[in-house]
């Protein structure tokens, strides 16, 4: 589902943390290399400053906090709002993660993501919106290319290979100490027309902005496995 644009620019109740996020990002690095052994393949390719919009595959539930302690810059990410109860949703929100409703128009995440942009920072978004056993971007949904439209920011592909295990008793964790390779790629306007945040936000604009994505993100990951030669 598109999501629709929050009414009179009202800003959310809290935006995201951005020192909380830098926070998470340093919980992550010391958990990420002591749990599993990451390496991170291009991520000089991920924009230094500005706004970015980082879309990654889904396959397990590592994922997340893995490309929070392999990504160069602090992330943001939606994360479904079902995990944000006691103290996990109170840390996730000190960190500066936002919660989405998945299964409506959530106004105060898309409120909170439009700030995260605006401030200059790092949005995560897994565009299938739910973990897949493909992990494969064989279904987007629209709202990364919402946002992609509605900003201008460049989105940035990464792929998480080598986080599933055939036969464990966890399978959506990788062997501890296992390796696991982050593969970033280059930023790409979504838009197609490089307008950047005053590109029409039509219905036919972001068909074709969520076409170019799934097309982009599909590429880099059939590239990534090449190169790492995982799955």
């Amino acid at each position: 589902m598109t999501p629709a644009a929050p009414a009179g620019g009202r800003a959310p109740e809290q935006a995201p943390s951005a020192r909380g996020a830098a926070i998470g990002r340093r919980i992550g690095i010391g958990l990420m290399n002591g749990l599993w052994r990451p390496r991170v393949l291009g991520a000089w390719r991920l924009p230094a400053s500005g706004p970015v919009i980082l879309a990654g595959n889904h396959s397990h539930n590592v994922d997340g906090p893995m490309l929070m302690g392999t990504c160069p810059r602090p992330v943001h990410f939606l994360v479904k709002r079902e995990v944000f109860v006691g103290p996990l949703g109170r840390f996730l929100r000190a960190i500066g993660q936002v919660p989405v409703d998945r299964g409506s128009t959530d106004r105060s995440a898309v409120m909170a993501a439009l700030r995260v942009l605006a401030d200059g920072g790092v949005l995560g978004i897994f565009p299938e919106g739910t973990r897949s056993g493909g992990g494969d971007f064989a279904e987007l949904r629209s709202g990364l290319a919402y946002f992609a439209v509605r900003t201008g920011a460049p989105v940035v592909p990464v792929a998480v290979l080598g986080s599933a295990r055939a036969g464990r008793l966890v399978p959506a964790l990788p062997p501890l100490r296992g390796r696991v390779d982050v593969v970033f790629g280059d930023p790409f306007d979504a838009t197609g027309t490089d307008g950047g945040p005053g590109a029409r936000r039509t219905r036919a604009a972001l068909d074709a902005a969520t076409a170019r994505i799934q097309e982009r993100l599909t590429a880099h990951l059939r590239d990534a496995r090449r190169a790492t030669g995982r799955r």
